[in-house]
């Protein structure tokens, strides 16, 4: 594999991959992986097992939707692996949308994580309505939107160990509510306006 490859292959597959199967180590056990959730755990389960459990969903499908060969090849699948993203943000959306309303972390972590839940699914069924409208050129473009926030999970888990070293959980948590996808979403709307992501 060519240098020049390795980000896009980290990136669309390594990561999202990886992260999603990890994520479902969390509906074995609450309170020993993430025991700052166990109150959404125990005061909203089905919120909370909503969102942890159909997010990795949406992660793990994500790079299918993007590999050019399986749209070309398998355009019936690829179909039905869209279906299978979308109601996995819907109901994890909804999830995430009343575990941020609720959240003990304060306010700046519940706006960020709200205003996330709400792009996310915007994004999401706008990308979906232009499929079934048959507006492929735009619907790419929107899916390339919904994905910079499907990779908030990832960006997440990367970022807050490192705030969280550096400023103590307590603040970490908040700063990466946004810094989780706020600049996920940045980078996407440069590609996208640069012209240097592939939509055929």
């Amino acid at each position: 594999m060519r240098f020049s490859l390795m980000p896009r292959f980290l990136v669309q597959w390594l990561l999202p991959l990886g992260i999603a199967i990890a994520s479902w180590r969390f509906l074995l056990g609450v309170e020993a992986t993430m025991p700052f959730m166990l109150h959404h755990a125990l005061e909203r389960p089905l919120a909370f097992f909503a969102h942890v459990g159909l997010a990795p969903v949406a992660l793990f499908v994500l790079p299918f939707q993007f590999w050019r060969g399986l749209r070309n090849r398998r355009p019936v699948l690829h179909r039905w692996l869209g279906r299978i993203y979308g109601v996995a943000i819907l109901l994890s959306g909804v999830g995430g949308l009343i575990l941020a309303l609720r959240t003990d972390a304060g306010p700046i972590a519940a706006s960020g994580f709200a205003t996330l839940a709400v792009f996310w699914l915007g994004t999401t069924a706008y990308a979906v309505y232009l499929a079934m409208q048959r507006r492929i050129q735009e619907h790419r473009v929107w899916m390339i939107r919904s994905a910079a926030l499907t990779l908030a999970a990832v960006t997440l888990r990367l970022y807050l160990p490192i705030l969280a070293s550096m400023f103590g959980f307590e603040t970490g948590y908040p700063l990466v509510a946004w810094l989780c996808w706020a600049p996920n979403v940045l980078l996407a709307e440069y590609l996208i306006r640069r012209r240097r992501v592939a939509f055929a």
